[in-house]
């Protein structure tokens, strides 16, 4: 047989196996890209997720920064309140002594 009935022969019995790897090629090429597809579609679904959650983080922060605004000046108000009752209590407590002094006194 002549080199180039060899290669024609060798060809004839290849072209099945081209043929299936071919295939194989095609649907392994189909099945990446549906799966592509369906991480695409479930990375959307999880960056939507983690979206909401961050824009509900940064509600709470805000929310929180306000009550701790609100917090700070209702301490500061009953600080102020505190101080004048101690202001009072101590005049009443020395009004009071006086009055006890000049009852005794009597």
């Amino acid at each position: 047989m002549a080199e180039a009935e060899k290669q024609i022969d060798l060809n004839v019995a290849l072209k099945p196996f081209y043929q299936r790897a071919s295939e194989a090629e095609d649907r392994l090429s189909r099945l990446e890209a549906t799966l592509a597809s369906k991480k695409d579609a479930g990375n959307e679904e999880l960056l939507k997720m983690v979206s909401e959650l961050q824009s509900k983080l940064e509600n709470a922060k805000a929310e929180q920064a306000s009550e701790h605004e609100k917090a700070m000046k209702e301490i500061q108000k009953l600080a102020a309140e505190n101080a004048k009752l101690q202001y009072r209590i101590t005049h009443l407590v020395q009004a009071l002594k006086e009055a006890d002094c000049k009852l005794e006194a009597k």
